[in-house]
Formats: C-alpha cells, sequence, structure tokens
C-alpha cells in the first residue's frame, strides 16, 4: 500500500509494492543493450588498474536496471562504456544493436547524442539558461529549430511535474528542481536508454525519494529502459533487476521489482559483495 504522501509503505525503506512486470528474458529478441567480457585498463605511470574485469550483461527494452557497487567497483566506468564515452581495452559495448567499438569517433557521437540520455550527480544545468532552454538544448545542438525544441522541451518539462518552473535558471530551483530539469533533458531526444550515474548523490533525504519515484514512473507508464548506478540500497529497490560489481567483475545479480525494500536489497547486496 501507499501512503497519501505517495511514498512506499515503510517510508524509507525503498518501494514494497509490485510495479511493472519485465518481459522474461527471451534471446531471440535483441537487448537495448549488451556487453559482453568487457574489460578496462588505465595506465597510471608504472601502475595499470583494472578498473573492468571481464563484464558481460544485457539490458532489455522497458528494463529499470541498477548497478550496485562500493566507490571504486567499476560501476561509473562500466556506465561510460555503455554510453559510448569511453571505449573497452577488451571485449565489446552493443546499443541498438550496434557494437559501439566499431564505429568512429563522430558515428559514437552522433549515435550517443540520438540514442542515449545521461543524467549526472551534478545536474551539469548552463545557469544562463532557463529550465526550458537547458531541456531544448540537445536539440538545438541537433539542428532542430527553436519552435520545435521549444515545444519538445516543455513538453518534457510536464513530464517530470516541472512547467510551473520553465522560465527559472538552475540558481532559482532545488536541487531535486534542477535534477528533474536534467531528467527532462536527458529524454528530449527520445533515447533508446537513459543512463544515471548516481543520480541522487547531491540531494537530500526527500529529494532524493522523489527522483526514485520519478525514474520508477518513467519505466512503468513510457517504458523507458534505465540503468542507474548508486550504492544506496534505498534507490536500488526501485529497479527490476540490480546487478552487484565488485572489483570491477560482476559478482552476482538480483529480480527486485520494485517489491524489495532498502533493508532486503542491503542484505542481498552484502551477502554478494561482503
Amino acid at each position: 500500500m501507499r501512503r497519501q504522501d505517495g511514498m512506499p509503505s515503510g517510508a524509507g525503506r525503498g518501494p514494497s509494492i509490485a510495479h511493472t512486470t519485465i518481459t522474461p528474458y527471451n534471446a531471440r529478441v535483441p537487448p537495448v543493450l549488451r556487453v559482453e567480457n568487457v574489460s578496462r585498463t588505465y595506465a597510471i605511470g608504472q601502475q595499470t588498474i583494472h578498473a573492468l574485469d571481464g563484464v558481460t550483461l544485457r539490458v532489455d527494452a522497458g528494463e529499470f536496471l541498477a548497478i550496485m557497487g562500493s566507490s571504486g567497483s567499476g560501476k561509473s566506468t562500466l556506465l561510460h562504456l555503455m554510453g559510448g564515452l569511453d571505449l573497452p581495452t577488451a571485449g565489446f559495448v552493443e546499443l541498438d544493436g550496434r557494437d559501439l567499438t566499431s564505429l568512429s569517433d563522430r558515428a559514437r557521437t552522433l549515435l550517443r547524442r540520438q540514442r542515449v540520455g545521461f543524467v549526472y550527480q551534478a545536474f551539469n544545468l548552463l545557469e544562463t539558461l532557463s529550465a526550458a532552454e537547458n531541456a531544448a538544448l540537445p536539440l538545438l545542438i541537433a539542428g532542430q529549430s527553436r519552435r520545435v525544441a521549444s515545444q519538445r522541451s516543455r513538453s518534457l518539462l510536464e513530464q517530470v511535474d516541472m512547467a510551473h518552473r520553465a522560465s527559472h535558471r538552475p540558481s532559482a530551483l532545488s536541487g531535486g528542481e534542477q535534477q528533474r530539469v536534467a531528467i527532462a533533458r536527458a529524454l528530449v531526444n527520445d533515447p533508446a536508454v537513459l543512463l544515471a550515474d548516481e543520480p541522487t548523490g547531491n540531494l537530500d533525504s526527500t529529494h532524493e525519494a522523489e527522483i526514485w519515484r520519478l525514474l520508477r514512473r518513467l519505466a512503468d507508464e513510457q517504458a523507458r529502459t534505465i540503468v542507474a548506478v548508486t550504492h544506496e540500497a534505498f534507490g536500488a529497490a526501485f529497479a527490476d533487476r540490480i546487478v552487484v560489481l565488485k572489483d570491477g567483475a560482476v559478482v552476482g545479480e538480483f529480480p527486485s521489482q520494485g517489491k524489495l525494500d532498502a533493508a532486503h536489497v542491503a542484505a542481498r547486496y552484502q551477502k554478494l559483495a561482503g
């Protein structure tokens, strides 16, 4: 049951009711994202850092996936590889059936611009632009007319409950409001996947809950494909499935589908991550 304030019963522990049931795994249906035996190493002086080591996973259309791990586990590196911001040292990443490692820098940039939406912990809004202008920016960069970009951005702001703040600049918005604008901006190109890197890391507990509920609603009502990395069990509990990373490797996964509260997610995570 949900309380009148919209929080799950047992507020503060994550969702406790069922949400949209994800489609059962079907190898014949191509995933939106496929990560196959991916490794990423970095050379720092004489030292080699193994950020990722043989990671394999898939993300199906309409799935809300949470990737959990402590600081340094490789979860942000993995997200960057999924979005084509970086390339693996070994293995490959497919987005919409296209191998990102085989594309030129320009082709990968265009694919990322068209098919991936990014949400960051720091919001990354331009202070000189209003909420509506920030949300419209990717379309303007892509060459859309101001009229089309404005209409689309205002539609997205309405979907994230920010239409009434469309003319405000970031400095006049709370952290939670800024992140809602950032989510609208990430969705303005109607991407195949939304990638969120610690999306509530700069928010207080009230706004944190609002953002996770919004992401859950986008998955439920619009069948958005979402991958969010987090170290918080509260946020991960909103996802359909949770993958656990430790020292750059997948050490396990388990379904949530919005049925597990944060305490159960934390316990399962601790059992896998140690």
